[in-house]
């Protein structure tokens, strides 16, 4: 009689796989953490610090207008989308009315803002799906957009165009500069089309980004997702349909409904159109008038909150004003909510597409690294 023998148990292990915090494919210094098991990942952690510049406070005890001109240097990205919306807080709680003139150029400089960083996205995007040429291609057409933001505010990264008030004088719309806005968004719009055209019908693209890096709009709003991210879940959900700012303006929220990879990359493709045709509008029926009041008087005021809608989401901007100084500065970038579904995409997806995953909710490290730990020992 032979003996009967147990079936050998099989040991899993995992292992713990440590990107950063200098990662070739990332833009911006950070640490993940993948836990991985037969090379899919089971769980992710993204750490942040490493940038860490205390602008909150530093801006402490500043005057208010250099208070929200420090501001911009939260991101060289979206620093147009900070100083506006620190400017707002002082607005709001001064009570100050803005001509709309003023209003119009700094929707347009937003929009310009908003195209830049959804082709930057493009164009880092293809970089980690190792297409060099569609990154290319999209820097490329990105160019103008720079070149018109720097035309208007004077620098192609930090404008300095919105201040209390209104706008600076210098970034005034003359007829020659309205052209040149019109003949921009024609070659952006252009180019985004034959880009877009080339890049889906691309069989080992699209076979790359197509049902990775998932996120269910259930999952999304448990996250509170921000911004295109959550708009890729099917959720329509764009601050811009609430502000005042953008009341004049047309414009539709665009939506894709598998909340991958590929839904994010198709859905900010689709908002630069959207973009341009604010822009296009704005400069079409600009008004005439002032671009800057500044018949208004400073005084103290508690805490003042405002919400934007930036390029990855929601902006928030608060602060008090004591004796004409800043108190109390808070700001939370959309990344601070979105890194919550970068860890999650990478669940349940091979290792060689967690970078993939992180990036595909257009991250920005650097401005959401502002938050720190106190630790009472």
């Amino acid at each position: 009689m032979t003996e009967e023998r147990s079936p050998k148990k099989q040991e899993v292990i995992e292992t713990e796989v440590s990107l950063g915090t200098v990662h070739p494919a990332a833009l911006e210094p950070y640490r993940v953490r993948l836990f991985v098991e037969d090379e899919i990942v089971n769980d992710a952690e993204i750490t942040i610090g490493v940038n860490h510049r205390g602008i909150e406070r530093i801006m402490e005890g500043l005057p208010v207008e250099k208070a929200n001109a420090l501001t911009e240097k939260v991101c060289g990205i979206c620093s147009n989308a900070h100083i506006w919306n620190s400017v707002l807080v002082a607005e709001k709680g001064l009570g100050i009315e803005v001509p709309e003139r003023a209003n119009y150029i700094r929707i347009i400089m937003e929009e310009l803002e908003r195209l830049h960083s959804h082709l930057l996205y493009l164009a880092h995007g293809s970089e980690v799906l190792g297409q060099e040429t569609f990154s290319m291609r999209a820097f490329y057409l990105r160019e103008t957009s720079m070149e018109l933001l720097r035309m208007i505010g004077g620098n192609r990264v930090q404008y300095g165009a919105s201040i209390i008030g209104g706008v600076r004088p210098r970034c005034e719309l003359n007829d020659m500069r309205i052209q040149k806005i019109a003949e921009g968004m024609d070659f952006i719009e252009e180019g985004t089309l034959k880009f877009a055209d080339r890049f889906v019908s691309d069989p080992m693209i699209m076979s790359r980004i197509t049902g990775v890096g998932k996120i269910s709009q259930k999952q999304a709003k448990k996250l509170e997702v921000t911004g295109p991210s959550l708009r890729a879940t099917g959720l329509a959900q764009d601050l811009r349909t609430t502000m005042k700012e953008y009341e004049p303006f047309d414009f539709d929220v665009i939506t894709q409904d598998d909340g991958d990879v590929k839904s994010n990359i198709l859905l900010r493709v689709l908002e630069i159109p959207e973009s341009i045709k604010i822009i296009r509008q704005a400069i079409k029926d600009i008004p005439n008038g002032s671009i800057t009041n500044r018949s208004w008087e400073m005084f103290d005021c508690d805490h003042i909150k405002s919400y934007i809608e930036v390029p990855r989401g929601t902006l928030y901007h608060s602060y008090a004003i004591d004796d004409g100084r800043v108190r109390g500065s808070i700001i939370r970038t959309p990344s601070m909510s979105n890194i919550g579904a970068m860890q999650h995409a990478c669940i349940g997806n091979h290792i060689t597409d967690a970078q993939l995953c992180i990036v595909q909710c257009d991250p920005c490290f650097t401005c959401t690294d502002r938050a720190i730990e106190i630790i009472n020992r």
